[in-house]
């Protein structure tokens, strides 16, 4: 097999790890997601509804379905920056296998400086996977939810 095609391959091989992450995330955090969008977008429809009364006044009615939406508000900027930390981790973590496929095909072969990005992305993704149940304890914890 020639050099392209066997790097061809381990790319796609290292695509498909790394959707792993994504596959495995949204699996793990669906439960998490739903309580954003379905439990508390329905608690601020039942709260801001209940707003709506003739004896209020337009300003009433608006601070009262404005305090309503802060739960969602204030879940949905939770679940965003822990997302955002581990993306972040996440993405370090590979431009650090970057740093070393680089500095390796410097004083190695083609193939034996993409066998090691293969595995240095190979262990990023396993361990980054290895940190989703934590995380959506983390979150359940915070948001009160329970299973």
């Amino acid at each position: 097999m020639d050099q392209t095609a066997e790097e061809k391959m381990v790319r796609e091989r290292i695509r498909k790890k790394v959707n792993e992450v994504s596959s495995v995330s949204q699996s793990l955090l669906s439960p998490v997601q739903d309580h954003i969008n379905f439990t508390l977008q329905k608690a601020y429809f039942k709260c801001a509804y209940e707003c709506f009364d003739r004896t209020r006044t337009h300003a009433e009615i608006s601070r009262c379905a404005e305090s309503c939406s802060v739960p969602i508000t204030n879940s949905q900027n939770h679940f965003d920056n822990e997302m955002s930390v581990f993306q972040e981790r996440l993405n370090r973590s590979l431009v650090v296998c970057q740093d070393k496929f680089e500095s390796a095909k410097l004083k190695k072969t083609r193939n034996e400086a993409v066998n090691d990005l293969e595995h240095c992305i190979n262990q990023t993704v396993d361990e980054a996977v290895k940190t989703l149940p934590n995380l959506v304890t983390r979150m359940k914890k915070a948001l009160s939810i329970t299973d």
